[in-house]
């Protein structure tokens, strides 16, 4: 059997057992709602004729504790086996993650609770890399060689955002911005996947180790590098560009532009909601459940909540605290220019619709990085406002493309 075989059965198998245990998951969740439901109906009814409901009530709660309990058990014990009779021999060779389908699907999962996939060690909870042709890449010099045999010394790096692959470049099945920038600038284009469940400062380190090698590896001298990222992913390039700068990192002296379209630099608000309703759902015993659920986000959805992109944000905190801890700062780098594109749903941003939902994900101030309490320190000069346009039109727009030639096409600072 070839890796490649191993790796698709693995994949599937991990897949149906997920898909499986999650409805057990679920099951136990409405077992919850609904005996928080019958107590409270139940008090209710004693109140008007006493005693006399205890025996029925101990008989409801004893047979639906049951049944959920079935339901959930079984779906668990069927997730396993279903993964044992899905492990089969296949002709098909992809495995899932190697296939536009099966890989956004697992982006969506890892988004989710990609963080605890990596924690169990899920074969889903893939590490950041290079991807071609969905394949992941070895960051040596003989496969770098092999992918790119046309690379030149100017690179630019894509990174995606939260629940997405690379493939979310080629919006429209449209020529991606890394291609057409090859063709004008001479650029190449790497495009990375990352689990976008891991904290950003944890996507951020692995991308620095990982564009480290490359530099030291990489067929030519590396002599210019470009961080492009949308939404989450401007956050990793910052996050990846700070943690490199603090070690030392030899590529981090390469790096000529950060980009980042519809990045959530001050929070996304409707993380932000989240939370607060998490916390209010928690105070009844009939929606605990459900404030159990969305307190399961992943630790990437979480760092969403204010632009979190250091360690110093998350660890030693509890996550659930009603009121956040104020964000690290992180300085931009000297000699570097920092580029962003904002949206809103409306022709003008100055619409109250477009103030109140931005690009229906991201609010102008955020992806601007400046509001009345905060200031990233991006220039206006750098800046983009692409309107009407949604959260996703950033991916693949020619207005962006525009401006990417103009600000990457620029002579280097250094």
């Amino acid at each position: 059997m070839t890796d490649a075989q191993i790796r698709r059965r693995t994949e599937v198998r991990a897949l149906a057992r997920l898909a499986l245990e999650e409805i057990g998951g679920a099951a136990t969740g409405i077992g919850s709602i609904h005996r928080a439901i019958s107590d409270r109906v139940f008090a209710g009814i004693r109140l008007g004729v006493g005693s006399h409901t205890i025996p029925a009530k101990l008989l409801h709660d004893e047979i639906s504790g049951a049944v959920y309990a079935l339901v959930a058990d079984t779906a668990r014990l069927s997730g396993s086996l279903a993964g044992r009779f899905l492990d089969l021999p296949s002709s098909e060779n992809a495995a899932p993650s190697q296939t536009r389908r099966g890989a956004q699907a697992i982006a969506a999962i890892q988004g989710l609770i990609g963080d605890v996939l990596e924690s169990e060690g899920s074969p889903l909870a893939e590490p950041l890399a290079i991807r071609v042709n969905g394949v992941a890449l070895a960051p040596d010099a003989p496969t770098l060689a092999d992918a790119f045999p046309r690379a030149g010394g100017r690179i630019v790096v894509f990174l995606h955002g939260l629940v997405e692959t690379e493939d979310a470049w080629s919006l429209g099945r449209r020529p991606t911005y890394g291609e057409r920038l090859g063709t004008d600038l001479g650029y190449t284009a790497l495009q990375i996947r990352y689990n976008s469940g891991r904290h950003i400062s944890d996507n951020g380190r692995s991308l620095s180790e990982l564009l480290d090698a490359v530099t030291e590896n990489w067929p030519v001298e590396v002599e210019s590098i470009a961080l492009v990222g949308h939404s989450m992913g401007g956050l990793v390039a910052r996050s990846a560009c700070r943690i490199a700068f603090l070690d030392d990192r030899p590529w981090v002296r390469r790096v000529r532009h950060v980009v980042s379209l519809g990045s959530p630099h001050l929070g996304a608000p409707l993380e932000q909601a989240v939370h607060y309703a998490s916390a209010g759902l928690a105070a009844l015993p009939e929606t605990r459940a459900i404030s159990g659920l969305l307190r399961r986000r992943s630790a990437g959805i979480r760092d969403l909540n204010q632009g979190s992109l250091v360690d110093e944000d998350w660890r030693d905190r509890d996550p659930d605290t009603l009121r956040a801890a104020a964000c690290s700062e992180v300085p931009l780098l000297d000699g570097v220019t920092y580029c962003f594109v904002s949206a809103t749903i409306t022709r003008s941003p100055r619409h109250p619709l477009g103030r109140l939902l931005g690009d229906g994900m991201v609010l102008v101030p955020s992806a601007s990085g400046r509001n009345r309490t905060r200031m990233i320190g991006f220039r206006d000069e750098d800046g983009m406002h692409l309107a009407p346009a949604n959260h996703f039109t950033m991916l693949n727009h020619e207005s962006v493309y525009e401006k990417l030639l103009e600000w990457l096409g620029t002579p280097e600072a250094r």
